[in-house]
């Protein structure tokens, strides 16, 4: 009997012992608050639930953690050694093996989070597409269908020279450039294009403290029923804006921007064409950027694009790229279907429709939600087609190297023979154009083999290694660095030369011609040396 007492009593002990053990935190996902099941490293280096990264990445989310931080979800790398971990403390604790939770009840928490980050903090916070939905709600678009005819030839476009396109990657989301301040190519300070306008014109004295009575003066003429007096109105108000940068501030009024809404609808070419170009302008005030957007403009514009009449169309794309150098402004565009009619801009007739077309994307697609959108539409397959043709090809590369830094785009762009494409273009490019779109093609052919399975044998079936060590040899500096560092990987030398596995997009941009805070991808100016006005 003491035998079996001793045998009781070491059973009862050793119970009393394992009962109160805890999950130990870090196997718990700090999003949703539950034992990990598929635990996935994103680019930041945490390590959370697969499901969790997927919904912040939908809503374009990233919550602030313990530490202050916010994680980077542009990528996910399966983490087996850590799920492995879990499973065993798992089974050596008698508890069953996680599964993965609900995706609905995990954008149920993300979001009630947002809500209250919203409530509680400042301007750093993120709104969701639903708020951005509700903030222009009242302010339903007006699909408008315009016959070409109607609008005469313009004998005159504003001119704005262009050298040395450049693109800037950003420290905080690697491998995205940062948006320039810049403007859009049809935006002219050139006071040649400004014979529209009277002379007269030029005496009026509307400052930051502007009387009301020449406040309710304009906006009476905007809102007349004579199409001559809107006329004259709106061109008044483009000739101050474009000539007094200092007004463009005091000038943005709710009153004024309804009346000038209205006239963006308008049947008559020249008002609507003076009234989106007035909106440029206004644009260009980084103060103005989110009051036009949050005041129902970006469905008009949008309208405007696909139906207006065609020089209204080079000024609705201007709006668009100016408005989406904005970071507040970047969702909301996206949410309010503004990527399908400005892809569908890049095969515009006129070139600074195509221009300013292809820069807004870019701006656009710095952030993960419009990249997967645009991924969703299916537009991989078209830029690379426009790409392979020469058809503003530098700036449409630009783009996608900002989708072949998402995960999603990534994928598409290697299902869609990229690496093929991209090696054929380096093959064939010759000329001053070329090199930019050389560069270009090395830095899509870099953020491709970042974290990619397929890269290397797809690069190899395309012969790759050639036209990369003709790169490395007599391409520009910032060409040699990203080639050779694409070799060296094909080479399996990443690992001899100080790397890890765990190196992605932010650890190789701090070093080499990458720099983490500044690079320059193309060698052809984006937006022009000299701004030009309406």
């Amino acid at each position: 009997m003491g035998g079996n007492g001793k045998h009781r009593w070491k059973i009862s002990f050793h119970r009393s012992n394992s009962s109160p053990k805890q999950t130990p935190k870090d196997f718990i996902c700090p999003i949703s608050g539950s034992l990990m099941s598929d635990p996935v490293v994103v680019s930041s280096g945490q390590t959370f639930e697969r499901v969790s990264v997927r919904v912040c990445r939908d809503l374009g989310y990233s919550p602030r953690l313990e530490d202050g931080s916010r994680p980077d979800f542009t990528t996910e790398i399966p983490n087996k050694a850590f799920k492995s971990t879990i499973l065993k403390w798992c089974e050596s604790n008698g508890t069953e093996h996680p599964s993965a939770p609900e995706y609905s009840s995990v954008e149920r928490m993300v979001r009630s989070t947002m809500a209250a980050e919203e409530r509680n903090s400042g301007p750093e916070i993120r709104i969701s597409e639903r708020e951005l939905l509700r903030g222009v709600a009242e302010n339903p678009p007006l699909i408008l269908s315009h016959a070409a005819t109607e609008l005469g030839h313009r004998v005159n476009h504003f001119h704005s020279s262009s050298s040395d396109e450049s693109v800037v990657i950003a420290a905080g989301s690697p491998g995205t450039p940062l948006p320039l301040a810049t403007r859009p190519l049809c935006y002219s300070s050139s006071s040649s294009s400004s014979e529209i306008v009277a002379n007269e014109i030029l005496s009026l004295t509307i400052g930051p403290n502007s009387s009301t009575p020449e406040e309710d003066q304009f906006i009476a003429k905007l809102k007349s029923a004579e199409v001559y007096e809107q006329e004259e109105a709106v061109v008044s108000l483009r000739k101050l804006t474009r000539t007094r940068e200092d007004l463009r501030v005091s000038l943005c009024t709710p009153r004024l921007l309804s009346a000038v809404r209205l006239l963006i609808q308008s049947k008559y070419a020249a008002v609507q064409v003076h009234a989106i170009a007035l909106l440029v302008n206004l644009s260009l005030e980084k103060r103005n950027k989110v009051q036009i957007v949050r005041s129902g403009f970006v469905p008009l514009l949008i309208d405007a694009l696909k139906g207006g009449f065609s020089e209204s169309q080079e000024h609705a794309a201007g709006a668009l790229f100016s408005l989406a150098l904005e970071d507040d402004n970047k969702m909301a565009i996206g949410v309010l279907g503004a990527l399908p009619p400005l892809m569908h801009a890049l095969r515009s007739e006129s070139e600074r429709t195509r221009h300013d077309s292809a820069l807004a994307l870019y701006h656009l697609t710095l952030i993960q939600s419009n990249r997967v959108k645009l991924v969703k539409l299916g537009a991989v397959p078209s830029l690379l087609a426009m790409a392979k043709t020469g058809e503003s090809a530098s700036r449409v590369l630009l783009i996608l190297c900002n989708l072949a830094v998402s995960v999603e785009g990534r994928s598409a762009m290697l299902d869609a023979n990229a690496v093929e494409c991209l090696v054929g273009m380096l093959r064939n490019g010759e000329g001053a154009e070329s090199e930019a779109t050389r560069e270009n093609c090395v830095a899509a052919l870099y953020a491709l083999s970042q974290g990619s399975m397929r890269f290397k044998g797809l690069a190899k079936e395309a012969r790759a290694v050639e036209a990369l060590r003709e790169v490395e040899e007599k391409g520009s500096e910032r060409a040699r660095e990203k080639a050779k560092r694409i070799l060296r990987m094909m080479k399996g030398r990443e690992e001899e030369d100080g790397g890890d596995e765990g190196e992605d997009w932010e650890g190789i941009l701090n070093s080499g011609g990458m720099s983490r805070s500044r690079y320059r991808v193309a060698g052809k100016n984006l937006y022009g040396a000299n701004s030009t006005t309406f």
